[in-house]
């Protein structure tokens, strides 16, 4: 690692069950040194994952980490015994969560952090690690900046008629409301195209499709998010690979009755055991229910649902924007999954939406025709590297 006078920003984005971290040199263009993650934390096969430029600095172990605490442990003893935290100009934390106030990435303060702590009921699942991570980083390198980045920020100035929700107005006080995420991907996605496709495309009608294991979709126009698939929580919208998407929300009631299912059933049924894995009963992971459809009906409705349910939502989203001019599709599924991607088109073509068959099954940065009304893209999102760009933005370190 180099010294000081060649500073890193290390991005970190922690999950449920792992912290995924990368390095990115910052002398000229951001420049990404390596990626690296601690995986299946809570379990006795927890292991510490690191994947660099440099070969030498590859590897994979087994390490202690319980929980998050003693993850970040690991994580903090490696940056010391990989090149000392003084080569760091800086960390860059996803957040997922930014409530009501959170709009744009902020240099992280004390008074933040207490602030985040009052916010954890917005998002038990996420927030509560999210901020352990930054006060580890805190206690042990006090002098290093830390900035948040939020995931819920590109959303955060959606039309009112799109953000309030329909329950009675007091809850709207408590912050309840359509706050939408995967927010970092969608800054990356419209830096993207616009890159790719010049200005007026991106300030054109465009619908950015995030489908992995958590799946949203979003309408764009004029650079501003309009519209999204999620709610005041990751589970609405479309399904997923673990979480239900929209529900009839008198359904919950009716398990309460009839299934003695409570609050706490009924949250880890919405986002664990539903979606994909749910439908299918075998797999949450869309690469195994493709294998199995032709001879398992559970994983062809599976997968038929949530093509249906992306599809509809496209239409209604082509709606808010009165027409469609791009539409990009990125994440996990999205990005590699040919027949998904073809069997959410299809039908669609009164949108002015068509593919190029050979184009779409080698993955082409554009899968549209060339004579086509829509342009329909690919697009690999990367968060690391919107976090990195928005701490090189927030705390002016040279960048480009």
């Amino acid at each position: 690692m180099a010294g000081a006078a060649n500073p890193r920003i290390l991005t970190i984005n922690g999950g449920s069950s792992s912290i995924k971290f990368a390095l990115f040199d910052n002398a000229g263009p951001l420049r990404r040194i390596l990626d690296g993650e601690i995986g299946r934390i809570g379990l006795p096969d927890a292991a510490l994952r690191v994947s660099s430029l440099n070969p030498a600095d590859s590897f994979s172990r087994l390490v202690t980490a319980p929980d998050h605490a003693a993850a970040v442990g690991v994580l903090m003893d490696w940056i010391e015994v990989y090149g000392g935290h003084d080569a760091l100009a800086a960390v860059g934390h996803r957040v997922v969560h930014g409530g009501p106030d959170y709009c744009e990435p902020r240099r992280i303060t004390a008074e933040m952090l207490a602030e985040l702590h009052g916010l954890s009921p917005l998002d038990p699942e996420h927030l509560p690690e999210e901020v352990l991570l930054a006060e580890a980083f805190q206690r042990r390198f006090p002098a290093l900046p830390q900035v948040a980045c939020f995931d819920t920020a590109f959303h955060h100035d959606l039309p009112r008629v799109a953000r309030i929700l329909p329950i009675p107005r007091r809850y709207e006080a408590l912050g309840v409301r359509r706050y939408g995420f995967h927010g970092l991907s969608y800054a990356y996605l419209m830096e993207e195209l616009a890159r790719l496709a010049g200005t007026p495309a991106a300030r054109g009608r465009v619908i950015l499709a995030h489908l992995g294991n958590g799946a949203s979709l979003a309408a764009v126009h004029d650079g501003k998010s309009i519209d999204t698939s999620m709610g005041f929580t990751p589970a609405a919208g479309i399904p997923m690979s673990t979480r239900t998407g929209d529900l009839d929300p008198g359904l919950f009631w009716y398990l309460a009755r009839t299934a003695g299912l409570d609050a706490k059933d009924l949250n880890e049924m919405v986002n664990f055991q539903s979606g994909l894995l749910g439908v299918s009963e075998t797999s949450a992971d869309m690469r195994d229910l493709l294998g199995r459809e032709t001879q398992d009906i559970r994983a062809a409705e599976a997968v038929a649902l949530f093509c249906y349910q992306a599809k509809k939502c496209i239409g209604s989203f082509a709606a808010a924007l009165g027409g469609l001019d791009t539409l990009v599709f990125a994440g996990g599924i999205g990005e590699n999954a040919p027949p998904i991607r073809k069997r959410i088109c299809e039908g669609l073509g009164f949108l002015g939406i068509e593919l190029d068959e050979e184009r779409n099954a080698e993955n082409a940065a554009q899968i549209s025709p060339d004579t086509g009304r829509v342009k329909v893209r690919v697009i690999r999102t990367d968060e690391a590297l919107m976090i990195a760009r928005s701490v090189a933005r927030v705390l002016h370190i040279s960048s480009t």
